[in-house]
């Protein structure tokens, strides 16, 4: 330093510290000048400002950052202090049966009813499903069922049997299960109708399965022809999913005296089914 007559060792400069800034050593090559700066944070808080996504508070002199409050926005501060978007936080649009939008404070969710009802909903509700293209389905819908088969035989005059029960007839309804997932509750119902040629004390009894249902007599002086009566018999059964199931109507008749006679059987199958 020429100006400073420095040389030989030596330096003549003086060399003062100034604001905020410190000066150490005698100038020589053994022991130079050591010029010392240091900047106190009340000095640098006035340069800085918050700008987009940065928040800045001048009292304290902290930087982070600016999460947005509008709804929707799924990012978030951790417990360790960072930024975080919590995993399927992406929102979605939802339309009929859903609310919410997928976020963390707001999951999409079933729209769901109030059960009103006095039963348990766990062991009476039903269930929905998802089928192979990812459509909802609910339960199989309730399905009625019905199907008949009326039958006539014309005979000759026939004797009536002696012994009771005897079969005469064996008519019959073939029918099945139109649903392929669940059980039918059939109620069945049948009817049997026979015509007799009663001459003067005969007499004759008919009936379906084994149960006589009627009993006729002539007590009189004549020759009664087509005497007849309508009997019904009510039962139920179940047929299992997409089976299929003949009832047959065993006509039965017997206790016959006198000459008594049937010429004609008709008989009415009819099945009413439940699925539900």
């Amino acid at each position: 330093m020429a100006r400073c007559q420095c040389g030989g060792g030596g330096c003549n400069c003086v060399i003062v510290a100034g604001e905020n800034t410190t000066v150490t050593g005698g100038g020589s090559t053994a022991n130079p000048y050591v010029v010392n700066a240091q900047v106190d944070c009340a000095d640098v808080r006035p340069c800085i400002s918050a700008g987009p996504g940065a928040t800045y508070d001048p009292n304290t002199g902290v930087v982070g950052a600016h999460l947005s409050p509008d709804a929707g926005n799924n990012l978030v501060l951790d417990p360790s202090g960072g930024l975080f978007v919590p995993t399927g936080a992406a929102t979605v649009s939802t339309g009929c049966g859903l609310t919410g939008d997928g976020s963390a404070s707001s999951p999409v969710r079933a729209r769901t009813g109030t059960w009103d009802f006095p039963c348990d909903l766990d062991a009476n509700a039903g269930r929905v499903f998802c089928d192979s293209t990812g459509v909802l389905r609910s339960e199989p819908r309730g399905r009625t069922f019905f199907q008949q088969q009326s039958t006539t035989d014309n005979n000759p005059n026939t004797p009536v049997p002696a012994v009771y029960p005897t079969q005469i007839a064996d008519h019959s309804l073939t029918f099945t299960n139109p649903d392929s997932c669940r059980d039918m509750f059939v109620i069945c119902e049948t009817e049997l109708d026979i015509d007799f040629d009663l001459p003067p004390g005969s007499g004759a009894a008919w009936g379906i399965v084994g149960d006589e249902q009627g009993r006729l007599s002539n007590t009189g002086s004549s020759t009664q022809f087509d005497v007849h009566a309508q009997l019904t018999k009510v039962f139920h059964l179940t047929v299992g999913p997409g089976q299929t199931f003949t009832q047959h109507l065993y006509v039965q008749a017997g206790t016959g005296f006198g000459g008594a006679q049937y010429n004609k059987v008709q008989s009415l199958i009819r099945a009413f089914g439940i699925i539900l």
